[in-house]
């Protein structure tokens, strides 16, 4: 990671979006075929309020795509790093901070994935710390 703080996160998805990309993931989770951990961090069956909490504290920007849903910048980052994951925006572009095995690791934990996150980025700390 560079050494310029970051201006801001966006997490990607392994999944669409959208009613059908929605459905699809949720069969394929429920058949065990598919797996995003960071849909696991996020969500339950709807978002998590400890989710949300944790991005107020950030204090910063975190931006959460789908695969149907990003722009080219983050589809090229992707295309490198593969989904799902988390990259922070600097003045170098996007970084990747959490990858899939590392977001798989967390077990669907907001506390987890705010640690790992602060510690991967230390130019960042959450107003908890």
């Amino acid at each position: 990671m560079t050494d310029s703080a970051p201006t801001g996160f966006i997490g990607v998805y392994h999944a669409d979006g959208g009613p059908i990309g929605e459905l699809r993931y949720l069969v394929g989770h429920m058949l065990g075929t598919t797996r995003c951990g960071l849909c696991d961090v996020t969500h339950s069956w709807r978002r998590k309020p400890e989710w949300d909490a944790m991005v107020a504290r950030l204090g910063i920007p975190f931006d959460l795509v789908h695969l149907n849903e990003m722009d080219a910048e983050t589809a090229e980052a992707v295309r490198l790093s593969g989904s799902p994951v988390v990259f922070a925006r600097t003045e170098a572009g996007l970084q990747p901070v959490l990858r899939a095995d590392e977001l798989d690791r967390l077990d669907g934990s907001v506390a987890a994935f705010e640690r790992e996150l602060c510690d991967k980025v230390p130019r960042i700390r959450s107003q908890s710390d």
